[in-house]
């Protein structure tokens, strides 16, 4: 591995504990002005020193974010979609350039793919396009494995086996073509999902949960396999944003169980 490379990762994953807790900020390119990203500037800032990598757009970037951070950035780089067309949200394209995001100071770029979709193709070509240019600059590459909507779907009791076959497949597809980094959902037999994808795997949120239910799959997630949480709606919908990203670092980097660490959101959530 090139020592630029390696480096923008070590920025990430913390070499103590080789994992990451990711806030991920990026919602408003295709969802607009979505529930605690209103004031994304006022969202961000008391979250930014309690996050291991910031997720955000290159628009958010440049206005919202304090310059003088040493949190690293991963920025997003794909999009074109939007929830005014629901049904064509696997219609991304490249919006950001390698350049921009070496303009950018950005450790890693993130890309999603939307597999068994109808622009499946379209989408892993642009991963493919984005870690070729990215691999000149040795920046690592966040391969997004998108479902769209038809996630709750899969998510359906009965559909669990279904569920981590298709996440094994998106996994394993976004390694093969060259993603340093997979961000995936948590499922049922996740741990057979990390057996076959060879490079590490961050967990998305997903839709606003209970604190205690969010915290408890952040638990079993990284039980089973997974380096990190990339979590956003989780923690920034959150009656207490800062409590909830802390709790969620007392399980990733310390271990802590789900009991200790919701006592810890509650603990800090009244201060």
């Amino acid at each position: 591995m090139d020592w630029g490379l390696e480096n923008r990762l070590a920025k990430m994953f913390r070499p103590d504990t080789g994992k990451s807790v990711m806030l991920a900020v990026d919602h408003g390119y295709f969802q607009g002005p979505t529930t605690g990203l209103e004031d994304v500037r006022k969202t961000i800032a008391p979250l930014l020193t309690f996050c291991d990598a910031l997720s955000p757009t290159r628009g958010v970037l440049r206005n919202c974010v304090d310059p003088k951070t040493t949190t690293p950035i991963i920025l997003r780089v794909s999009g074109g979609n939007s929830m005014a067309r629901p049904d064509e949200l696997d219609d991304e394209i490249i919006t950001t350039s390698i350049e921009d995001a070496i303009r950018l100071n950005a450790v890693c770029v993130s890309v999603s793919i939307y597999v068994g979709s109808p622009h499946q193709r379209q989408t892993i070509e642009n991963l493919s396009k984005v870690i070729n240019e990215a691999n000149r600059y040795g920046i690592p590459v966040l391969g997004i494995v998108a479902v769209g909507r038809d996630l709750d779907k899969l998510r359906q009791p009965g559909m669990e086996d279904e569920f981590r076959r298709y996440l094994g497949l998106a996994c394993r597809i976004a390694a093969e073509i060259g993603s340093h980094i997979v961000k995936a959902y948590y499922c049922k037999g996740f741990e057979k999902v990390v057996q076959g994808c060879p490079v590490p795997i961050v967990i998305a949120g997903g839709k606003k949960v209970p604190e205690e239910e969010a915290l408890q799959f952040t638990s079993d997630a990284i039980r089973d396999g997974a380096k990190g949480m990339d979590m956003g709606r989780n923690i920034f919908q959150s009656e207490n944003p800062v409590a909830m990203i802390k709790a969620v670092r007392a399980i990733v980097h310390e271990n802590k169980s789900t009991k200790e660490a919701y006592e810890i959101y509650k603990i800090l959530g009244k201060k």
